[in-house]
């Protein structure tokens, strides 16, 4: 009987999340009005726990599940089937808790609805002027004697949404006035693929890599910081990061801010304007952040490994394409035209 029940109430969670999903409006009504409540208080439960419960939680589930057949068969005599139907069981409700715990704010509106803000096509001499000037404005903010006070992101973090969020930028304010990331229990694995964060869906907290350097953790924190408000979409993640730390009164957190998308920005221009341009827009940058970007590129690829680099990348391409990501991967670099069609929505009601 109770095997039964707890069937039953699956397949209601199970008919919940593809309703949302598929019918139109369900999705944005679970992110404005349901996620805050869940996130409210998954957050705040885990914040009790020092470490991050989401990782223990997947690798105690693989061993899990990669084990259970062996032991539901040699040691209980169980049949082959009821060990791959238990499996299944249990595939389903951690698929269930992803989407009601957070993975159903996939399915609500794009930033561009989310903030009325029509979607701007920048011509070649707009996206020039764009990149010159956000060079101007990296230049300016790198200090040689800079210090990456770390203790300090989160309240800057967390004012800075508070901003965004009163700006009606299409983010929810922060859920508590306090907030932590905790360090990935698997570093050296995150490091190995290229993974220096990420959002843990099933008690709604965030982990940043262990081997961040101090100058990338206050943009890595807002990009994380903003997938925990409910952001899914890794570019629009790149865009309120940027929001966030480049109108921050502190010169370092808008260094950082600026520095997290050069690499965006100089493949925008060498796309759109030729290698020409992008030489000239390199050449322009200050050599001692040419410098920087060279040396963190290095310290990556000394971590990283091709293989398991291309096996994430394949795995994350599928998941994000499955919850209709456009661009899959290709999203984080959406951060420049998200910019851009800000920027003109704000020159336009200034105009007012």
């Amino acid at each position: 009987m109770k095997w039964n029940r707890r069937r039953k109430i699956l397949v209601v969670f199970l008919v919940i999340v593809v309703a949302v999903q598929g019918i139109g409006g369900l999705g944005d009504y679970y992110a404005q009005a349901v996620y805050p409540c869940v996130a409210t208080v998954l957050t705040f439960l885990s914040g009790y726990v020092p470490f991050a419960i989401g990782d223990l939680f997947i690798a105690l589930s693989i061993i899990g599940i990669v084990a259970f057949p062996f032991y539901a068969v040699r040691r209980k005599n169980k049949t082959v089937g009821y060990a791959i139907a238990g499996v299944g069981e249990y595939l389903l409700w951690v698929y269930v808790w992803f989407y009601l715990a957070w993975g159903l704010n996939y399915a609500q509106s794009d930033f561009y609805h989310r903030s009325h803000t029509p979607r701007y096509e920048a011509n070649n001499d707009q996206l020039r002027h764009f990149a010159w000037r956000y060079a101007d404005s990296l230049n300016a903010t790198y200090s040689k004697t800079a210090i990456y006070d770390t203790l300090r992101v989160p309240s800057l973090v967390v004012a800075g949404y508070k901003r965004l969020a009163q700006q009606k930028m299409g983010v929810h304010a922060p859920f508590h006035v306090h907030t932590q990331a905790k360090t990935m229990l698997f570093t050296p694995l995150s490091s190995k693929v290229g993974v220096t964060g990420s959002m843990g869906p099933f008690f709604c907290e965030f982990t940043l890599n262990g081997d961040l350097r101090a100058h990338e953790y206050p943009s890595t924190f807002a990009h994380e910081y903003a997938h925990l408000l409910g952001i899914t979409n890794e570019g629009e993640a790149n865009f309120y990061a940027y929001q966030v730390c480049t109108s921050s009164a502190d010169r370092t957190m808008r260094f950082c801010g600026y520095y997290a998308i050069f690499f965006h920005v100089l493949r925008s221009v060498d796309a759109v304007l030729g290698d020409e341009a992008a030489e000239d827009f390199l050449q322009y940058v200050r050599p001692e952040i040419r410098q920087m970007a060279s040396a963190d590129r290095n310290y990556w690829r000394s971590k990283y490994s091709t293989w398991l680099g291309n096996l994430q990348n394949a795995v994350y391409e599928f998941y994000l394409r499955t919850n209709r990501v456009d661009g899959g991967r290709k999203s984080y670099s959406q951060v420049v035209a998200l910019i851009l069609s800000w920027e003109q929505r704000q020159g336009q009601m200034q105009r007012r």
